[in-house]
């Protein structure tokens, strides 16, 4: 398997113009770790006043914050988090919302899955 080497500032600043063109006010990046494993990456631009809907938790996930202002919610619990925030995703239902102009990474083991 070969090493791929990324520059985040750069891919962040592509995928905020990226958003700033889409109508969901969001941009996504994958990353994966080995084409069929079970771990990936996902960079996600969302911006200010937008949101990821509620939804399931797609296996064991941590959520860091690049930068901005994010507000994870999961049934009556909530989190903000400001850069350099992290955060274990609740396993059930949650959404994420955007404070601020935000760049985040969700690192999502599948387990269980492939």
């Amino acid at each position: 398997m070969s090493t791929s080497e990324t520059d985040l500032a750069a891919l962040s600043e592509e995928l905020l113009t990226r958003a700033g063109d889409a109508k969901s006010g969001r941009a996504t990046h994958v990353f994966r770790a080995a084409p069929e494993g079970v771990l990936s990456q996902v960079l996600l631009v969302l911006l200010a006043g937008r949101e990821l809907s509620e939804h399931e938790n797609p296996g064991e996930a941590f959520l860091q914050v690049l930068r901005g202002r994010v507000r994870l919610s999961a049934g009556d619990r909530e989190w903000t988090l400001g850069q350099d925030g992290h955060v274990t995703i609740p396993q059930r239902r949650h959404a994420l919302t955007a404070d601020e102009d935000s760049i985040v990474l969700l690192t999502v083991a599948r387990v269980g899955q492939r």
